[in-house]
C-alpha cells in the first residue's frame, strides 16, 4: 500500500490544513471547497437534488433542519448501515449533520448518534442545527465532537456501528483511521462507509492537486488497498460495491475542478476509468 507511506508528518498536516480551511469556508459561507462542487457535488444540481440522485429519501430530507444537507456525499451509508433502534452510531467527518440526524431518529431516544469532524466551524453548525432538531423532533440524542478522524475523541468498544461519507479520502493517514474504527467499536460492531476510490493510479499531474485533493479524488487510493488497510485494522467480512456510474455522471457536470481534471487525463481516457465510487461493509469480530 502506497498510502501509509505517502507522507512524512509535515505533509500530512499541510494536507491536513488544506482540507480544514477549505470546509471552513463552506461551513461559514456556504458554496463549496474548491470552485462550484467539493466531493462530487454539481453545480448543476442543488443538494437536495443530489441527495436524492445518491439514494436518500423525501422523507429523509424533510426532517433535517435547514442547513444540514450541505451536498457532500457520495453515497448514503445510512442506508446501507442498517442501524437499530438504541444503537450507537458514529460518524466521521460528521459536517453540518446530515447523515448524524438521519441516524438519529433510527437509534431513537434509546440510542445516540455522535458525530465528529474536525473543523471547529463546521462542528459550530451542527450543534446549531442539534438545536433545531431537537425541538423538531423531541430528540436529545445527538452530539458533536471536534477531532481528527486519525484519533477519535471516543472510548474504546464503544460503538455499534461506524458511518463516513466522502470523507475517508480526505485523510493523509488512512490506516491509522481504519485502526481507530477498529478501536471504538463494540466487538460485533460494523463499519457502513461510502467514499471514492481508485480502480488505477492517477496521472501525477491530478494526484498533486490540492484542489483535487479536497475535491475528493487525488485523496483516493486503490480499492484493493482500501480493503487491505480495513483487514489489517482487524476488520473482517468485508464487502465493498464498486459504483463507477456515479463517476460517469460528473463528465455531463458543468463543473470547473472536473474539467481540469479530465483534461489532465490520458487521450481517450474517462475519470470512471480511473475513480469509482464505493459503499464498504465490515464487521469487528
Amino acid at each position: 500500500m502506497e498510502e501509509s507511506s505517502c507522507c512524512n508528518s509535515g505533509k500530512k498536516e499541510e494536507i491536513r490544513e488544506s482540507v480544514r480551511d477549505a470546509y471552513a469556508k463552506i461551513a461559514t459561507k456556504g458554496g463549496s471547497c474548491c470552485g462550484p462542487s467539493c466531493c462530487g457535488t454539481p453545480a448543476v444540481q442543488s443538494p437536495e437534488e443530489l441527495a436524492k440522485g445518491i439514494g436518500y429519501s423525501a422523507n429523509d430530507l424533510s426532517s433535517l433542519p435547514d442547513g444540514a444537507n450541505m451536498g457532500l456525499s457520495c453515497g448514503n451509508p445510512t442506508a446501507i448501515a442498517s442501524i437499530k433502534p438504541g444503537e450507537v452510531v458514529l460518524d466521521l467527518g460528521s459536517g453540518g449533520g446530515f447523515d448524524v440526524f438521519i441516524a438519529a431518529q433510527k437509534v431513537g431516544a434509546s440510542g445516540k448518534a455522535i458525530g465528529v469532524d474536525m473543523t471547529p466551524e463546521m462542528t459550530a453548525k451542527a450543534r446549531k442545527n442539534a438545536e433545531l432538531f431537537k425541538q423538531r423532533h423531541g430528540l436529545a440524542n445527538v452530539e458533536f465532537r471536534l477531532g481528527e478522524i486519525e484519533h477519535l475523541p471516543v472510548a474504546d468498544n464503544s460503538v455499534d456501528a461506524i458511518i463516513s461519507n466522502c470523507v475517508i479520502n480526505l485523510s493523509p493517514d488512512k490506516a491509522q483511521v481504519w485502526r481507530e474504527m477498529a478501536r471504538v467499536l463494540k466487538p460485533g460492531g460494523r463499519v457502513a462507509v461510502s467514499d471514492l476510490a481508485l480502480l488505477q493510479p492517477l496521472p501525477p499531474i491530478v494526484r498533486e492537486s490540492v484542489a483535487a485533493l479536497v475535491g475528493c479524488v487525488a485523496g483516493a487510493v486503490l480499492v484493493s488497498d482500501t480493503e487491505a488497510m480495513a483487514k489489517a485494522a482487524g476488520l473482517i467480512d468485508i464487502r465493498i460495491e464498486s459504483k463507477t456510474d456515479y463517476i460517469d455522471a460528473m463528465t455531463q457536470w458543468n463543473d470547473s475542478l472536473y474539467r481540469t481534471i479530465l483534461d489532465n487525463l490520458p487521450a481517450g481516457k474517462k475519470l470512471s476509468d480511473y475513480v469509482t465510487s464505493i459503499d464498504l461493509h465490515a464487521r469487528k469480530p
